[in-house]
């Protein structure tokens, strides 16, 4: 870390659990003041409990994204504990993939998809954007994937409200152009993050990977086992196959511990070997 992270109040969404516990911790390390939002308040308490017994600041407020009063009442939270806002971090997230053909047993984590991949993205910027204004200064750091790039098969409502991150993140920047720092996030395929816990079709995950389907799922299948080859899980190695939540937080991570003048607007973060197309 460059030391640009020490003092900067860093709200993240999600911080409850998987990704977003890492970004939280790693960011407390480095010496931000953490405010965690989660709707899992008892996964949110271990993480921030961790964080100041490890000698860090943070901060849990129990809120729903969707909920615009809930997403409010944390900025407001944050500014009373700490005096500002430096940060958001827009992590919660679902990815519920499945075909159209699946629509009877997809629909409802379709629609929750879209009030949490999207309506709290609008909320948690709503949420900072005047404080930010005020102060002169601030960042948002949006998690798209690489799955909002294309319409994928088995993805059409994931990718849908991933692409909206994007636009959203576009159109902040522009409107806030040397006042607020926008970053967007594209991640490919991760393990150990919970995502996978909303998929609906197993199958439908094979959009992404297209003709190297079958290497993916060898793969897979191989990691599972314990037998993935070593060069595979090597980050050192050209032949990385899947990037790890640590590797997605560090870059996340890095994107914040800059400079304020210097603004790091889009990444895709992937592995090297990987076999997602996009």
């Amino acid at each position: 870390m460059s030391g640009h992270l020490s003092g900067k109040v860093v709200i993240i969404t999600g911080a409850g659990g998987g990704f977003g516990k890492l970004i939280a911790e790693k960011c407390a390390a480095g010496g931000a003041h953490v405010v965690g939002v989660d709707i899992d308040a008892e996964g949110l308490a271990c993480v921030v409990d961790g964080i100041t017994a490890a000698g860090g600041s943070a901060l849990a407020r129990v809120a729903d994204v969707t909920d615009t009063e809930q997403v409010r009442a944390a900025a407001s939270a944050a500014v009373e504990a700490f005096g500002a806002i430096d940060v958001l971090v827009n992590n919660a997230g679902v990815m519920p993939l499945a075909y159209f053909a699946d629509h009877e047993r997809a629909l409802p984590r379709w629609l929750k998809a879209i009030d949490i991949n999207i309506k709290g993205v609008v909320n948690g910027i709503s949420a900072v954007y005047d404080q930010m204004i005020e102060q002169g200064r601030g960042q948002v750091v949006n998690i798209s994937s690489i799955y909002g790039n294309a319409g994928i098969a088995g993805s059409g409502v994931y990718s849908a409200t991933k692409a909206a991150v994007t636009t959203l993140s576009d159109s902040l920047r522009m409107e806030t152009k040397g006042r607020i720092k926008v970053t967007t996030v594209k991640p490919t395929g991760v393990a150990g993050t919970n995502l996978a816990s909303w998929i609906v079709n197993d199958k439908a995950i094979t959009g992404m990977v297209g003709q190297r389907a079958d290497t993916f799922r060898s793969n897979l299948a191989a990691l599972a086992a314990g037998d993935l080859p070593a060069d595979l899980t090597d980050a050192d190695s050209v032949k990385y196959w899947l990037i790890t939540p640590d590797d997605l937080a560090d870059a996340v991570v890095h994107v914040i511990d800059q400079p304020w003048g210097i603004s790091i607007s889009d990444i895709t973060v992937r592995a090297s070997g990987e076999d997602y197309l996009y």
